[in-house]
């Protein structure tokens, strides 16, 4: 199976200690966020979790555990922007990010790290001119460490408008424009460039519009063949395969004004002050009328086929 750790926060950047301590314990617990009793009980094995899938802006705090990731697959994505604490509060400054995705590359191979320049909006402070001179600098600082670089534009959700109320969404125009040069960067770079939940316009520049993360890059991350359930994505315009995630909503202390998954600064800072490293759950305990289930797990690889990837 795959199992996620990235829809929902940034794990890596701020729970590495818990996270390292459920790989040793080898297990999870994970609270469904719509109906609080529920509680999934994940095992933290590779002999069912062929892969795990991260998504975070600051993998630094989960490097000095990177030996306990060994035994599994992983794939990673590291998010690196342009924007300044104004946009993003918490989040590391761009040469350190830089440091920390080549040092993650050097742990992990180019074929499982990919970056991401998400999401773009444009504004007075950020306009497209700015977009390409940093994309074409940060292109080139990762040549060699990725072969993929992800890019997707602001889509306005509902916590979005209420914590960025200023921002609008990017002409088609403007789209365009940054998926041309972006491509062409990418390509320079040895990267292909992956729109994400874009549809399929920026196919012509050379983009694969597949989706950004799909089993054939899970494949290709650990050189085996999963033959996976059938998956029926959260929104129309996604075609990644994401497995079960063992996040939380409103835990991310990045505090990125752009961000779906955060109601608010306070309630991210409530519920962080819950957080045990010790407990199975990433925010605090079970409680009485916790309900807890063993998730059915099994591995997808496919034991009869090989592939050559080089």
């Amino acid at each position: 199976m795959i199992l996620n750790t990235g829809q929902r926060t940034d794990i890596p950047a701020f729970y590495a200690r818990w996270f390292a301590r459920r790989l040793e314990e080898g297990h999870v617990l994970v609270r469904n966020p719509y109906q609080p009793t529920s509680v999934s009980r994940y095992r933290l094995s590779p002999d069912v979790v062929d892969v795990i899938g991260f998504c975070t802006k600051n993998p630094a705090p989960m490097l000095p555990y990177m030996h306990l990731l060994d035994p599994f697959g992983q794939y990673w994505y590291v998010t690196i922007t342009p924007y300044g604490r104004e946009i993003e509060p918490r989040v590391p400054g761009k040469r350190q990010a830089l440091v920390s995705f080549r040092k993650l590359s050097g742990k992990v191979g180019a074929d499982r790290i990919g970056w991401r320049y998400d999401p773009i909006f444009i504004s007075e402070d950020y306009p497209v001119e700015r977009h390409i001179r940093a994309f074409s600098f940060m292109a080139r600082e990762l040549a060699g460490y990725t072969h993929t670089v992800v890019i997707s534009f602001l889509d306005l959700y509902v916590k979005t408008r209420r914590n960025f109320p200023e921002a609008t969404g990017v002409s088609r125009e403007d789209r365009m424009v940054l998926g041309k040069v972006m491509a062409e960067i990418a390509n320079e770079n040895g990267m292909t460039l992956r729109p994400c939940a874009e549809g399929d316009e920026l196919a012509v520049f050379g983009a694969d519009c597949r989706g950004c993360m799909t089993m054939d890059m899970y494949e290709k991350a650990i050189h085996q063949r999963l033959r996976a359930p059938a998956w029926a994505p959260a929104r129309k315009q996604c075609a990644c395969y994401l497995g079960g995630d063992i996040g939380a909503y409103n835990t991310c202390g990045h505090l990125c004004r752009y961000c779906y998954a955060n109601y608010d600064a306070q309630t991210v800072r409530a519920n962080m002050a819950r957080h045990d490293p010790e407990s199975p759950l990433l925010i605090g305990h079970l409680m009485p009328g916790d309900e807890v289930h063993e998730v059915k797990q099994e591995s997808w690889v496919d034991r009869q086929m090989t592939f050559d990837l080089s």
